[in-house]
């Protein structure tokens, strides 16, 4: 899976780059009413490409997308302005912003680049072409610069215009931060990482899972499973689940995940309980779920089982949440085990993006960890051994 890296491209002092980055961060109102980034993790991971390109002279045009407006549709409160104003200030050097993507405003904005400048390009989904994966649209782009480099794998799942198109028409390559996504992932894919190999699955629902799980349970010594999705699991077992939520029409795939898994595969053994999420009322462990309650985390009996299982493990993919851990108190399942796994030396974790990359930051614990991914969705695909679009179209080392 090894891809060309953007030392290959050779001399690069005087060439536009168009870099595909993954900027699609929270924002917030700050002061005055303008509006901030409130989370700058996925630009951070970016630092290292876009000084790599400064340094080699090159003049750098950047391309992301943010949130989800419609139909490519001009939605101010989704600007990328923002965005380059805070990457500036990591930069620690001007980034300059065109309110424009493809027409003659960025086309000027993109001539007009200096050597080791940095220009940011508004919100590719305000084009409709971009999440269509349009050819017209993706050699706008290209036209734009003269080299490209992918660093954005948390969409290279997609087959976004920006990370398909490109890549076919002008001399390409991997960056940094995808780079080593792939170097850290592929032992996961492959079935090489060192052993014994756990995986510890949550989230709430089994149908996000289901192709991951079946890809990785012959290759893993053990899975453990929690979050929302476990309680379709125990329903297929006949055991009393509650009001928990669960998926009826997966009741027979988790039983044949089960069949397959054997002993691999751990279920919660208590739970803790309350009327919702946002009403702790009837806040209790138990191992017998009560027809009124529904399950929200899993129960101390469980977490110490998992860190159990844990004990001795050397490798360990995690992707998602063992409870509601963004409501406290249903954070603890999620806190303990994840803690476990940060702070046991000898396991080397991979922590597989989205709410768990989230929830290791949120602990302090990300860089304890072997590797915290930058994609959920994208990491999931990957290591269940899925074509990953925008990393098949760069070209190979």
């Amino acid at each position: 899976m090894a891809k060309r890296r953007i030392e290959a491209l050779g001399p690069l002092r005087g060439k536009r780059v168009l870099v595909r980055v993954d900027f699609n961060v929270p924002l917030r109102e700050g002061a005055g009413g303008a509006m901030t980034v409130g989370d700058d993790h996925r630009l951070l991971m970016s630092l290292p490409t876009i000084r790599r390109l400064r340094d080699a002279g090159a003049r750098v045009l950047l391309g992301s997308h943010l949130g989800r407006p419609s139909g490519g549709k001009v939605e101010p409160e989704f600007s990328m302005k923002p965005v380059a104003e805070r990457l500036s200030t990591l930069l620690g050097a001007p980034v300059r912003f065109v309110a424009d993507l493809v027409g003659a405003e960025a086309q000027a904005a993109a001539a007009a680049l200096q050597d080791g400048e940095v220009l940011l390009l508004e919100n590719l989904r305000f084009d409709k072409g971009e999440k269509k994966g349009a050819e017209e649209f993706g050699r706008a782009l290209a036209a734009l610069a003269e080299v490209y480099v992918n660093d954005a794998f948390g969409v290279s799942h997609r087959g976004d215009a920006s990370v398909t198109v490109p890549p076919r028409l002008l001399p390409a390559a991997a960056g940094d931060l995808v780079a080593t996504e792939l170097e850290r992932l592929a032992p996961l894919r492959d079935g090489s990482a060192p052993r014994p190999y756990v995986v510890v699955m949550g989230g709430g629902k089994l149908a996000d899972k289901i192709p991951v799980l079946e890809a990785l349970v012959p290759k893993v010594d053990a899975v453990l499973i929690g979050g929302g999705m476990s309680y379709t699991f125990l329903k297929a077992k006949g055991e009393e689940i509650g009001r928990s939520r669960h998926e009826p029409e997966l009741l027979d795939t988790a039983r044949k995940i089960m069949e397959r898994a054997g002993d691999k595969l751990a279920l919660p053994i208590d739970h803790v309980v309350a009327t919702s999420p946002d009403d702790p009322t009837g806040y209790a462990v138990v191992e017998r779920l009560p027809q009124d309650r529904m399950a929200l985390d899993v129960g101390p009996r469980t977490i110490a089982d998992y860190c159990r299982r844990l004990t001795g493990a050397r490798t360990v993919f995690w992707n998602g949440p063992l409870g509601v851990f963004e409501k406290k108190p249903f954070n603890l399942g999620t806190d303990y085990v994840a803690s476990f796994l940060g702070y046991s030396g000898g396991i080397h974790t991979v922590v597989g993006g989205g709410d768990s990359a989230a929830a290791a930051r949120e602990l302090g614990i990300d860089e304890r960890m072997g590797w915290v991914s930058t994609g959920g969705g994208a990491s999931l695909e990957f290591v269940q051994g899925e074509a990953l679009p925008g990393i098949e179209a760069l070209p190979d080392a």
